[in-house]
């Protein structure tokens, strides 16, 4: 058959045919390809009488990877390139993809047939990698309903269709409500404040739109700016409840786009799921299949960060408050003047603004300057093509490229990387996987790919894109996710990259990378005066550094406060109950915030991670990770930030092991003992 005749969701002989992708191949693709697995599965149950790895879970796992490398561009482009006819037909797949996860998970024949593999006498045999994948998918099936009866099968099945539906239709909700406000300023006056970048950009904006003057909108880079530097108070205000009102009952779309009853939906679908395995909430479910122990040594992890940080943070924030009043005369600060007063507050502290970083980081010297410390830690070389389909004509394609003792070259990992802002994609950075790593049947080995993800200002008035500070920290972030992925040397898809690794592990890598954007040798390599080539003065670079963790605590609190709102709402919160969610939060607020946000706040309704992504009962993983992070770069800093030997363990022990060990192990063999949380405080300024 003629390649062209292949529905382009089911070319598996390379990259996705980003181009050749359109809504109306989404449901035969997905109907032709599950039809075609559920007869391989009844093949592979039929025909042998002793399950072994080679006749039975290598089969399965190529048949999980084939159904992720059909349904990720779909997914994708659904976050990148989202329009109403892709929209119906990812929504339509939702419930057969469900459909399909849970049969599969529930059939008692697969789960019979994965414990024989592993009551074998040759398991014992099996590689590390390989025992973890039968010892994770034997996990998996108890926490997919696979030992239930088969009403409560049944009911489990019919609940996690249910949630595929509620959480994509939760994120939706967040786009449209996102995508549907704008603010269009015709009175220069009213820009007073913003830098001349937020208004060329406000500008651009408006005439992409057909508008006359500036047009601002909740897009980060917009959002953001203004918020940060408007002087207008009744303005920033207006935009304040846009922003936190999103998908809610309150604010200028109110009830329009509203996740209130999604979000009590999706807490009793979980907390029924939970129940039905066995478990008192679904937090406890969660903590299953995560690094930490239990919900208990959850709480005391973020009771220990909130007694760390809680009082530092009223400190700063008083001293904010103190601030604002005498320097502005302002009597009380409401909580969109906070932004404003902190990034004056900054200025005056230390003298520096994100402005006035933005242009020492011209896309360009940041993408050679990232590349080139890929190179110096790991000796890895990035090398771009042009000879790759992508779906949108901003979107590069890279080769990490690495060179064995003879010289010879070969390509480690692939990725996409889509830097701008634009419609319809959502909002936030993150990585994602297109392919995962394996190694075939002939002995070649399938070459890892990632997409990188983020939503910077793109390209104004002829200049480069120009990121600040924070967004370069952003995209080393996502970066570090991509690595994790694209460097892996475990051969078997189940645990080689981000696969299989616990949630609250997955950001070490990510966090880690994050480091490099504060050191002097490492700036040197990813910043330079986008007009005068000159590098960060060093004047500017002991500023920047003054002000790193300026309302660190403050920050730490915030996060602390997410944290235990989604733990607490995943175990302790009746969602059949008379508490609501908002009176829970204002109990987490009452804990552990340094200020209390109006009434009309809804910021659960735009809490994508936890009811529209993977961090239910999770959240607290970011903090969990930089306690890791924090620490392995301590080794850096003892050896070196560019030391190669430190790098090459990194890379061994953390990177390359992708899922195949218990994280802990892999911690430990890098940093030759437990994690501590020393560093990550001294990295904070909250050691003492």
């Amino acid at each position: 058959m003629d390649k062209t005749e292949i529905n382009p969701l089911l070319d598996f002989s390379g990259l996705p045919r980003f181009s050749d992708i359109r809504p109306e191949h989404v449901r035969p693709a997905l109907d032709q390809l599950l039809a075609e697995l559920r007869e391989r599965r009844e093949q592979l149950l039929g025909d042998v009488s002793a399950f072994t790895w080679e006749n039975f879970v290598q089969p399965m796992e190529d048949m999980d990877e084939m159904l992720h490398r059909m349904w990720s561009p779909v997914s994708h482009l659904n976050a990148v390139m989202n329009n109403e006819s892709l929209r119906a037909a990812y929504n339509e797949c939702l419930p057969l993809l469900s459909e399909y996860g849970t049969e599969l998970a529930q059939d008692e024949r697969v789960y019979s047939a994965y414990r024989q593999v592993a009551e074998r006498k040759d398991f014992a045999g099996l590689t590390a990698a390989q025992q973890k994948i039968v010892n994770n998918a034997l996990r998996d099936f108890r926490l997919a309903g696979a030992e239930l009866s088969d009403a409560d099968k049944k009911k489990f099945k019919q609940n996690q269709t249910r949630l595929a539906e509620l959480t994509s239709k939760f994120s939706e909700n967040v786009l449209d409500a996102t995508n549907a406000w704008e603010m269009v300023l015709t009175d220069k006056q009213q820009l007073h404040g913003l830098t001349d970048f937020a208004i060329n950009m406000a500008r651009q904006n408006a005439e992409q739109h057909g508008h006359n003057g500036w047009r601002f909108t909740l897009d980060g880079p917009s959002y953001i700016s203004f918020m940060s530097y408007a002087d207008d108070a009744n303005l920033r205000k207006k935009m304040y409840e846009a922003f936190m009102c999103r998908a809610s009952d309150q604010g200028p779309d109110a009830g329009k786009w509203d996740n209130s009853p999604i979000i009590i939906e999706i807490l009793q679908l979980k907390k029924q799921q939970a129940e039905l395995l066995g478990y008192k909430n679904y937090a406890e479910v969660s903590v299953v299949t995560k690094m930490a122990d239990s919900v208990d040594q959850v709480m005391e992890f973020l009771d220990e960060l909130a007694a760390r940080s809680v009082e530092p943070a009223r400190r700063e924030f008083a001293s904010l408050k103190e601030f604002a009043k005498k320097q502005y005369g302002a009597e009380e600060i409401n909580s969109w003047d906070v932004p404003y007063y902190s990034e004056k507050q900054r200025i005056a502290l230390h003298n520096i603004s994100q402005e006035e970083l933005r242009p020492y980081f011209p896309e360009q010297k940041v993408l050679d300057g990232l590349f080139e410390i890929l190179g110096r830690l790991y000796g890895l070389a990035v090398c771009e093509r042009k000879d790759v389909a992508t779906w949108h004509r901003d979107v590069r394609v890279f080769d990490i490229v690495a060179r064995d003792e003879k010289g010879h070259e070969h390509v480690r990992g692939q990725f996409y990387i889509d830097l701008y802002a634009r419609p319809h994609k959502r909002g936030g950075a993150w990585m994602d996987d297109c392919i995962s790593r394996k190694r075939n049947l002939d002995g070649s080995v399938q070459v890892p790919v990632a997409y990188l993800v983020c939503n910077f200002a793109a390209p104004v008035d002829g200049r480069p894109a120009l990121f600040t500070h924070n967004e370069v920290t952003t995209l080393f972030h996502e970066f570090g996710h991509g690595l994790h992925h694209m460097l892996t040397q475990v051969d078997f898809v189940g645990v080689s990259g981000i696969n299989g690794v616990p949630w609250d592990a997955v950001e070490l890598p990510s966090q880690f990378m994050e480091n490099w954007c504060w050191e002097r040798e490492a700036l040197d390599l990813i910043s330079s005066h986008f007009e005068t080539g000159e590098s960060i003065p060093d004047s500017l670079y002991q500023r920047m550094h003054a002000a790193k963790n300026f309302q660190s605590a403050m920050q730490m609190v915030r996060q602390v406060e997410f944290a235990m709102f989604d733990m607490r709402l995943h175990s302790d919160f009746d969602p059949f109950g008379k508490q609501t969610v908002q009176e829970l939060l204002q109990q987490v607020r009452d804990k552990v915030a340094v200020m209390t946000p109006p009434p009309f706040v809804r910021f659960q309704n735009g809490f994508t991670h936890i009811f529209g992504g993977g961090y239910a009962a999770g959240y607290y993983s970011y903090k969990w990770s930089e306690v890791l992070s924090a620490d392995a770069f301590s080794k850096f800093e003892e050896n070196g930030v560019f030391d190669r030997s430190t790098g090459l363990q990194f890379l061994q022990n953390i990177l390359e092991q992708g899922g195949s060990e218990e994280p802990s192990v892999l911690f430990k063999n890098f940093r030759g003992r437990e994690p501590t949380i020393d560093a990550l405080l001294r990295h904070s300024g909250l050691a003492s």
